[in-house]
């Protein structure tokens, strides 16, 4: 059986975001969630189906208590990090067509800016067990410094230079300023991003995604409930996702350069019937510049090793032919995990996303990368 446009995206909802909430994470998440709830149109009791993210101390149980569920049916995580939001949809989509709930909640809610920083929290996840053991010794601790190697490799191999992961910082800064709700308002050039300092070779402050406090939250729905539901559905017309080799350790696979949505991506694309070329906006996981021009060729968007080129001719600024990161992105709204990617999406293909609207956006895609690499991807359709 087809899974072709079995589900929609039905409510989205956030909080402000900021560098201090004030708020402990489970009310960001309740907040995000009862936005997501109210424009579906549903009542919290509706809800069947929870799908809360892994690395939060937030369990389904919460929800039911909060939001007063009577009946949950279905209750599940996807640990795959900044994956998780869009292999969480796949989750929904799978439950959902099994027959065993009707309206999913995806909720995601942090403080991670105020209640730590992410080399802490990373030593503290499973994924990262193994260069926990073998690189963070010899001091590869944070993100960028074990994400590094993928850029510079990628530089060495094909001549992309620091000026093209440049030109992805400037564009997503560009929308995050006309976004209502983002951390990041001050306009960026390219030689803001060669001066900014030097965090892990060739990764700079600016091609660093924010810690960021809020909460973002969707509904997903069987498709034949959302016709009649508060909002246009959003139907989600292919899912996927793909894990790539050596998924424990980036140094220790064949090629460095090749994510794990390089799997996802032709699974994605023969579900939805639809080819890269025909997108017209995208959602692109922003966790540092590096991941976005990787993403972009792994997916499809251009050939592998023309990614510099492809950002630097205005491809995917507003007005191109892919804009990408519409509400700034983990680099310059927020670093939600990708909820917030996944929401603005909803908004791009509704038509109400704002002064970043792209014009007459139909057909979308978003895309995760998580820990060393996993890999996910949606793409999606107005109803």
């Amino acid at each position: 059986m087809s899974l072709r446009e079995r589900v929609a995206i039905t409510g989205i909802g956030e909080t402000s975001y900021s560098r201090n909430s004030g708020k402990s994470v489970l009310a960001l998440q309740l907040e995000a969630s009862l936005k997501a709830i109210d424009d579906a149109g549903l009542s919290p009791k509706e809800i069947d189906g929870i799908i809360p993210y892994s690395n939060s101390a937030v369990v389904a149980e919460d929800f039911i208590t909060n939001l007063g569920i009577e009946d949950l049916r279905f209750s599940a995580t996807t640990p795959l990090g900044g994956a998780s939001c869009v292999a969480g949809i796949q989750a929904a989509l799978l439950a959902i067509n099994a027959g065993l709930c009707n309206h999913v909640l995806l909720p995601i809610g942090r403080n991670g800016s105020s209640a730590g920083r992410i080399g802490a929290r990373v030593q503290q996840m499973p994924q990262f067990k193994v260069v926990g053991e073998f690189e963070m010794p010899i001091g590869a601790i944070a993100p960028a410094q074990l994400y590094a190697a993928m850029a510079r490799r990628h530089m060495q191999l094909y001549g992309t230079t620091s000026r093209q992961l440049g030109e992805i910082a400037v564009s997503t800064r560009h929308n995050a300023i006309l976004n209502g709700n983002a951390m990041m308002t001050k306009h960026i050039t390219i030689e803001d991003h060669q001066n900014s300092r030097m965090i892990s070779d060739p990764l700079r402050l600016l091609d660093c995604s924010l810690e960021s406090d809020g909460g973002a939250a969707i509904v997903v729905s069987a498709a034949e409930r959302s016709k009649d539901m508060r909002q246009r559905p959003i139907l989600v017309m292919g899912i996927a996702e793909g894990h790539p080799e050596s998924p424990s350790s980036i140094t220790q696979r064949p090629d460095m350069t090749r994510l794990g949505i390089a799997k996802a991506s032709p699974k994605a694309f023969a579900m939805a019937g639809v080819t890269p070329q025909e997108i017209q906006v995208a959602e692109i996981y922003d966790c540092f510049t590096y991941v976005v021009l990787c993403q972009l060729e792994d997916i499809g968007f251009c050939k592998k090793g023309e990614g510099g080129p492809f950002v630097e001719s205005g491809a995917i600024r507003l007005g191109g032919t892919l804009p990408i990161n519409t509400h700034g992105g983990l680099l310059s709204q927020a670093h939600m995990v990708g909820m917030n990617h996944v929401v603005e999406l909803a908004k791009q293909l509704r038509g109400n996303a704002g002064k970043a609207q792209v014009s007459g956006a139909e057909l979308g895609l978003v895309s995760g990368y998580g820990d060393m690499g996993d890999g996910s991807l949606a793409i999606m359709r107005r109803g």
